[in-house]
């Protein structure tokens, strides 16, 4: 039987801490700079919510904008991609696919040889160094 939608989010409110809740179930944003030093090293980043691999290290930059920066997904991420009018603005959301996590925004001003950056909250991603 699968649960409503209260359900789900007390759920989703008993695993989360109340600002990756905030942004991952209703697409608020973490303050800026929140995650300094943020997960160094080889390894993945993983939804908060469900774990699902979404980018690696490799692709990770720091842009100077306050939250964690990265180039592209990684080619096997459930990555999803939604045009976001709110707050006055015209954007392309991020989300995860697999459990329609918020992730933060995509824009067209990053480094080659995508040209992408992906501004992703912090609170959104769990970093799981390579073992080596």
């Amino acid at each position: 039987m699968s649960q409503n939608a209260d359900e789900r989010d007390a759920t989703w409110r008993a695993k989360l801490s109340p600002m990756a809740y905030a942004v991952t179930r209703k697409a608020a944003t973490e303050p800026p700079f929140s995650h300094p030093g943020f997960a160094d090293g080889p390894g993945a980043f993983r939804c908060v919510c469900c774990g699902a691999p979404l980018f690696s290290a490799d692709e990770k930059f720091d842009s100077g904008c306050g939250w964690p920066s990265f180039s592209a997904p990684l080619a096997s991420a459930p990555i999803e991609e939604r045009r976001d009018v709110s707050h006055g603005m015209v954007r392309t959301e991020v989300r995860c696919a697999a459990c329609e996590a918020h992730l933060g925004h995509v824009f067209d001003d990053g480094p080659g040889p995508t040209g992408l950056r992906y501004c992703i909250n912090g609170v959104a991603l769990d970093f799981t160094p390579d073992k080596g």
